[in-house]
């Protein structure tokens, strides 16, 4: 197995075990590839979200370019929702498992077809 294929076994697990979400293994791998080379970086893997600036990031570079949503309140409703569903003890929210729930929240799958 790749290193890639090793983390998208661990987001699965992960997934199942912090979230209750079964993965679908097509859009998370389709997810984790869109990450690029972040996923490898110990500090970029994972999203803070007790960093303002952090979850900022994630609006403009995921729900906003990524997946053409328009800004707005509801963004920041998802992202704290993805945040809580994570669990706030849970220190390791991996980019590409907060990245696949936003999309999944936001019913935008279908850009990563």
């Amino acid at each position: 197995m790749s290193k890639r294929d090793d983390l998208i076994a661990l987001y699965t697990k992960e997934l199942k075990d912090k979230a209750g979400v079964t993965a679908n293994n097509d859009l998370l791998t389709k997810v984790t590839i869109a990450c690029g080379p972040s996923i490898y970086n110990a500090d970029a893997s994972t999203v803070g979200c007790s960093s303002k600036a952090e979850l900022e990031t994630v609006k403009k570079n995921f729900l906003i370019k990524k997946l053409g949503l328009k800004d707005g309140p509801e963004l920041d409703a998802g992202i704290k929702e993805v945040c809580t569903q994570l669990g706030s003890s849970n220190r390791n929210k991996y980019r590409a498992m907060f990245y696949y729930l936003l999309a999944i929240k936001f019913k935008k799958e279908s850009i990563f077809k």
